[in-house]
C-alpha cells in the first residue's frame, strides 16, 4: 500500500515523481462498495468517506481535487448529499452503478440531475460499481478483467438512448477509468440501432442522433490506452481525459511521462494540452497548471 493513499502529504511526492501537477481523486474502498446491497449501510460510509476526502484534499486543495458519493436511496437523499458535497469544497460526484429505486433514465431524477447542474457537480460512473461488472465472466478469471467497462458504457446506453440527456440538455458524465479507445465504434453502433431498430426497440424519444450526445455530455477518462490516443480524431478531443490511476495495479505510475510521449507523441501539442489538463481543468473548474 502506497502512504500517499492515506496520506496527503505523500500523494503530492508520488504526484512530483510521476511528473503530476494536480489530480481529481476516485475512492477506491468507496467504489467496491457501490455494490453493497444494504443501503444504509453504504450511505453511512458514503457520508464518513467524504468527510474524509475533504480532510485530505485540504492539505492542498490546488493539487488534490477530491470526488464525494451518494448512495442514491432517494431523489430527495440524493440533493441533500450533492449539498453537502458541494459544501464540503468538493468537485463532483461519484454515483452508484445501481440506485435503491427506479433506473437512472426515470424522469423521478429530473430534479437530482437539475440540482448537479446547479451545483457545478459533474456526475461520475467508475468501473466496478454496478451489479453488471463484478468480476464474473467465462473462462479463466483472467478473461473477467477484459468485460469490467461494460457496466460503464451500459449506464452510458441508459443515459443516451433513455433521453436523460434530451431532458436536461446541460448534464455532465464522466466515464471513469473504463478506457476510450472503444468509444468511436460504441457511437457508430448506438446510432445505428437509433436509425434501424427503433422502432420496434423503443427508446427515449431523442432529437439527434445518440453519438451527439456522446460527444457532447459523456467525458472518457483513461490511462493505458494506446488506442484511444490513435482514435481522437474519432470522438471529440474536448472530452478525452487522460490519468494515471494511481495507486492502483493498473497504473502507469511512476512511468506515465513515458507511457505518454509513446502513446501521445504523434499529437498536435494542443491535442495533448486538451486530453492532459485543459479538458480536465475545464470540467471542474481549475487553474490551469
Amino acid at each position: 500500500m502506497h502512504a500517499g493513499g492515506w496520506d496527503p502529504r505523500a500523494r503530492l511526492a508520488d504526484q512530483d515523481v510521476d511528473g503530476v501537477s494536480a489530480e481529481v481523486l476516485y475512492p477506491t474502498v468507496g467504489m467496491m462498495l457501490c455494490n453493497h446491497a444494504d443501503f444504509d449501510y453504504k450511505k453511512a460510509c458514503f457520508d464518513a468517506y467524504n468527510e474524509w476526502i475533504a480532510e485530505y484534499s485540504a492539505a492542498c486543495p490546488e493539487r488534490l481535487i477530491g470526488v464525494g458519493q451518494t448512495a442514491m436511496r432517494s431523489v430527495d437523499e440524493g440533493i441533500e448529499d450533492l449539498r453537502r458535497i458541494k459544501a464540503l469544497g468538493l468537485r463532483g460526484v461519484m454515483m452508484p452503478g445501481n440506485p435503491a429505486v427506479a433506473d437512472y433514465d426515470d424522469p423521478m431524477y429530473g430534479p437530482f440531475y437539475e440540482a448537479a447542474i446547479d451545483l457545478g457537480l459533474p456526475l461520475s460512473f467508475h468501473i466496478l460499481t454496478s451489479q453488471q461488472d463484478t468480476f464474473k465472466a467465462r473462462g479463466p478469471k483472467l478473461n473477467a478483467f477484459l468485460s469490467i467497462i461494460r457496466g460503464c458504457q451500459d449506464i452510458i446506453g441508459l443515459f443516451i438512448l433513455g433521453g436523460v440527456f434530451e431532458r436536461h440538455p446541460r448534464l455532465k458524465l464522466v466515464c471513469v477509468e473504463a478506457d476510450a479507445g472503444w468509444v468511436p465504434h460504441y457511437m457508430y453502433r448506438m446510432d445505428h440501432a437509433w436509425e434501424r431498430h427503433r422502432y420496434w426497440l423503443p427508446a427515449g424519444t431523442l432529437s439527434r442522433a445518440p453519438s451527439e450526445y456522446f460527444r457532447e455530455h459523456v467525458y472518457t477518462t483513461f490511462q493505458d490506452d494506446w488506442v484511444a490516443f490513435q482514435v481522437t480524431g474519432l470522438c471529440n478531443v474536448h472530452r478525452l481525459m487522460w490519468a494515471n490511476d494511481f495507486p492502483h495495479s493498473d497504473s502507469t505510475w511512476p512511468h506515465s511521462q513515458a507511457v505518454l510521449a509513446k502513446q501521445a507523441g504523434h499529437l498536435s501539442e494542443g491535442e495533448r494540452d486538451l486530453i492532459l489538463h485543459d479538458n480536465v481543468a475545464e470540467l471542474y473548474g481549475l487553474e490551469r497548471p
